[in-house]
């Protein structure tokens, strides 16, 4: 109650002075049309001095004197007629103060109720933190998550040949009868994932990640995780979260494990946590990363919510090829096209080996080398990066990131 007669009062105060701004008519104690007879008068003068220095001919002159006298005349007569309102209309101007009050007292309410949260009651630190560990008890768990959010299942791909789907329909009868054999599995996750299948791939993933046990990797961890969360339909379970933990313990700079963390801190209602891992995986991370278009869209607003000023460094295109640079020679001969990249690619691994460069540079040819699918040369890059920026803890995770979107971490 005490918001809304706050409010009231602010709305009420701001209409009157609006109001008595109309009413009044005037700016200082003077009616308006008092200075514009000083105006006329001075015309006058002047008209006089000119005619006295020959500026204006006598013909001249003599228009003009008759022309201001006429206003001087207008202007008393409009003096002596409106008294100290110079004749303004005090019905209109008594409209226009009440339509001003009404205005701003239910334009006001109009725009709160529109952008505001009417008989929403305060929500402290204390009260936003309490909110949010009430959601995290409340989270589901994976299945009931896919149950409620998750696409269900889908066709596969338009275009998908029966051989194809033959041939998977063998691989999980092999893996089923093989239940250790890690690179079938390997196998079947991105098949089922690549036929639209998402949960039997999370599933595939899930055995995987179990019979490597403490050898599973953060990569291993991080594809669970984006497994189930697609398969969620974007919520973040409780058991995806698990993994998420269990992947940041292994790499504390996993970007795609960063991002999603930054997902589940959102969906809790914690933008003060979500926006230090957001911003520090958008700076760490080169131009062409596939997360960086969703953090740039958001970290603005998240940044607001978390009550910080925040500008995103501006978007660099870098040197040497990126993948849109590939996608843009779509239309050329392949020989052509792939002509092209390997020049580009060549060039740029020639000059970071005679001259060096940022290590943006070194994150483009490793991505390169691994949208070309020359894994080994991308290794080969990764490790010696790695030893040319070994103690600069923001140019090994910029580098990571490439590496992990080229599979080259293990």
């Amino acid at each position: 109650m005490s918001f809304w007669i706050i409010a009231a009062a602010l709305a009420i105060g701001t209409g009157l002075l609006l109001a008595l701004t109309a009413l009044g008519g005037r700016a200082g104690a003077e009616p308006p049309v008092s200075y514009d007879l000083r105006v006329y008068r001075d015309q006058l003068r002047e008209i006089e001095r000119d005619a006295g220095r020959g500026v204006i001919a006598d013909g001249e002159a003599e228009r003009l004197r008759a022309e201001v006298s006429r206003r001087i005349l207008a202007a008393d007569a409009q003096l002596r007629a409106g008294g100290a309102t110079a004749g303004q209309p005090r019905i209109a101007g008594r409209a226009g103060a009440l339509v001003a009050m009404v205005l701003v007292a239910c334009g006001g309410l109009a725009l709160y109720a529109a952008l505001g949260a009417p008989g929403y009651g305060d929500m402290p630190l204390a009260a936003r933190i309490a909110a949010s560990e009430e959601a995290r008890a409340e989270r589901l768990r994976q299945e009931a998550a896919e149950a409620r959010f998750g696409p269900g299942e889908i066709a596969p791909p338009e275009g998908t040949s029966q051989e194809h789907l033959e041939l998977v329909e063998q691989l999980r009868k092999v893996v089923a009868a093989r239940p250790e054999d890690q690179q079938g599995l390997r196998f079947l996750v991105r098949s089922e994932a690549a036929l639209g299948r998402i949960v039997a791939a999370r599933k595939a993933q899930e055995k995987l990640v179990a019979l490597r046990g403490d050898a599973a990797s953060a990569t291993d961890h991080a594809t669970l995780a984006e497994l189930m969360i697609e398969a969620a339909g974007g919520y973040v379970s409780t058991d995806a979260a698990g993994v998420l933990r269990a992947a940041l313990e292994r790499d504390p700079r996993a970007p795609t494990v960063r991002f999603y963390l930054g997902v589940w801190h959102l969906q809790l209602g914690r933008p003060d946590l979500a926006f230090p891992v957001w911003r520090d995986l958008l700076e760490d991370s080169t131009p062409d990363a596939p997360w960086v278009p969703a953090i740039r869209a958001e970290i603005g607003e998240i940044a607001q919510r978390a009550g910080v000023r925040y500008t995103p460094p501006e978007e660099s295109e870098g040197r040497g090829p990126s993948a849109a640079d590939m996608e843009a020679a779509g239309d050329m001969d392949p020989e052509a096209r792939a002509a092209m990249i390997r020049g580009m690619v060549s060039r740029l691994s020639e000059r970071l080996a005679t001259e060096g460069g940022p290590p943006e540079d070194w994150a483009r040819l490793i991505n390169a080398y691994g949208v070309m699918g020359e894994t080994a040369q991308a290794r080969r890059i990764w490790t010696e990066a790695r030893e040319t920026f070994g103690g600069d803890a923001r140019a090994l995770g910029i580098l990571r990131t490439a590496a992990e979107a080229a599979g080259v971490t293990e």
